[in-house]
């Protein structure tokens, strides 16, 4: 499953869309990590935009999990943004709310980043 990569200064937009299940976490985390790590070297943000994504299992939950402890050792960020109502409710439910810094737009995300990314976004 090959994400969708925007890059703005020092933050990259992995755009997450459809379900996220069982079906598809191993290609969606071997993309995932390869991008968490590509960020935590460069010494940015890897922002996960989530407003395409309907569905997460308990299985995709993981791969967000093992996501989040790679980037913290390898001293990297990872920022979620733009959950849709029913993601949102699954990440308050398992507490990854507490995990992640969640933002409602990719814009606030890119903004938390840096300056610099916030303003490549809004250039288009």
């Amino acid at each position: 499953m090959a994400i969708p990569a925007r890059s703005y200064a020092n933050a990259v937009v992995l755009g997450v869309a459809g379900r996220l299940d069982q079906d598809n976490c191993d290609a969606f985390r071997a993309d995932l990590m390869a991008h968490v790590e590509r960020s935590a070297r460069e010494g940015g943000v890897a922002i996960l935009d989530l407003g395409g994504l309907e569905y997460v299992s308990s299985a995709g939950l993981r791969c967000f999990m093992l996501a989040s402890r790679q980037a913290k050792a390898q001293h990297g960020r990872i920022f979620v943004a733009a959950l849709q109502p029913m993601v949102a409710e699954i990440f308050e439910i398992s507490h990854f709310n507490l995990v992640f810094q969640v933002f409602p737009t990719v814009r606030e995300a890119l903004a938390a980043a840096s300056t610099e990314a916030a303003l490549a976004f809004d250039k288009g």
